[in-house]
């Protein structure tokens, strides 16, 4: 039988919040902070994910192969993740192994040493993960794709920073930018599988109240978009073409008819763009389009790897089909599809600890409350196909778009009066 999120808020202000799932054997647990590297001014670019390596690197209690050995001694799942609005420190352990997780989740999180022998081998570890990234075409573009459409923004940057602000990067630094933004406000524990709350309140409550409170920080000032296209060379085999438009905040009451948008122009093997450019056209293997939101703006894009002689093409063939969502509605069999498709990732994808423990954070992170499945569902079977037009004018808005194209020897010329 499953429940409906139960939350706490202790006498500083860190919220803990679980979700019981009493069919389930196991338990997920993420310790979040509301903050990531939208809140790095310039010379801490890439101090939140510095800080997300450490975290795992001692504790006054444990060294760093303590920490691993005592996770992998419960078959205990743990790793990290950092964002540009939020961090997250999670794991995954059998029910009967949560006391041991959420003891381990807390040293770390609580107490940390940030030894500085450490930071100098893991300083080396993120430094080979900026090469790899640079390495990777598809991921790096998108990267670029944020310089390009958000300039000098702390959107804009690579959220694992610059190699010269990682070598830079000592122990004072990362211990006073962790103490400034990890407040007790911005502190969310989520939990999700077989236990009960009063029970996590036990085992993490006592520690995280112990947290000195503090003021409210500010959140950063909304950045205006960039609509521009800029070409980047880069000795590779394909072109990595991404178109992007204005997208929706997390907020906006017309997120669910981007959704479906979304799965419609490129989310799946059945969308247009699939089909047109990769099983009509052959001119790709990966092809896809994608919604990037944050708590106050977002982007909507397209992406695609072709033969750099079939690029200007291919950009012309998604701008070609963006059209046609403003000019054509979308018929109730691919409406119906698309909702469908949406319904099930979202049932499926609720049978997961994990995925039940991330949706109720980030629910009480951008909402301040818990938004029920069953809520959602209704919200996008509401979605019409007038909707899915009025959107598509909204923000596929002449002049304002961006292309960043990476490719070996790639040609700017060619993308200079696109869109004609």
């Amino acid at each position: 039988m499953n429940f409906e999120t139960q939350k706490t808020t202790l006498k500083n202000g860190v919220r803990v919040l679980t979700y019981p799932i009493a069919s389930a054997r196991s338990v997920s647990m993420g310790v979040w902070v509301g903050s990531g590297a939208r809140d790095e001014a310039d010379p801490e670019s890439g101090l939140s994910h510095f800080i997300e390596h450490m975290i795992f690197k001692g504790t006054r209690r444990r060294s760093a192969f303590d920490i691993a050995r005592e996770f992998d001694a419960v078959g205990g799942l743990t790793n990290a993740f950092t964002a540009m609005e939020n961090t997250c420190y999670h794991a995954r352990v059998l029910d009967v192994h949560l006391p041991a997780m959420a003891d381990i989740l807390s040293d770390i999180f609580l107490n940390s040493v940030f030894d500085e022998e450490e930071m100098e081998r893991e300083r080396a570890v993120i430094l080979q993960e900026i090469g790899m990234v640079e390495d990777t075409p598809d991921e790096w573009v998108h990267i670029l794709n944020g310089q390009t459409v958000w300039g000098t923004d702390p959107l804009g940057r690579n959220i694992l920073g610059s190699r010269e602000n990682v070598l830079g990067f000592d122990r004072e630094t990362v211990r006073s930018f962790f103490e400034h933004r990890y407040r007790p406000d911005r502190i969310l524990i989520a939990v999700a599988g077989n236990t009960v709350h009063d029970r996590v309140l036990d085992l993490v409550g006592p520690a995280f109240e112990a947290i000195a409170p503090a003021p409210p920080l500010p959140y950063p000032e909304s950045p205006v978009p960039i609509w521009r296209n800029a070409v980047f060379s880069k000795d590779i085999e394909q072109t990595h073409v991404l178109i992007s438009t204005p997208g929706l905040s997390a907020l906006d009451p017309d997120r669910f008819a981007l959704s479906i948008l979304n799965t419609i122009l490129g989310g799946n093997m059945s969308s247009r763009l699939f089909q047109e450019i990769r099983e009509k056209s052959g001119l790709a293997y990966a092809v896809y389009s994608f919604i990037t939101t944050y708590r106050d703006t977002g982007l909507m894009g397209m992406y695609a790897a072709v033969a750099p002689e079939h690029a200007l093409h291919c950009a012309e063939l998604i701008l070609a089909e963006m059209n046609r969502l403003q000019s054509t509605p979308v018929t109730g069999r691919e409406l119906t599809g698309a909702k469908e498709f949406t319904r099930g990732n979202l049932l499926i994808s609720s049978e997961s600890v994990d995925n039940q423990m991330v949706r109720s954070a980030q629910n009480e992170m951008i909402y301040n409350r818990e938004v029920p499945l069953e809520e959602v569902l209704g919200e996008v079977d509401a979605v019409t196909s007038e909707d899915l037009m009025d959107l598509a004018r909204r923000i596929f808005v002449p002049g304002q778009l961006a292309v960043t194209v990476l490719g070996s020897g790639a040609n700017a010329s060619q993308f200079e009066s696109f869109p004609s």
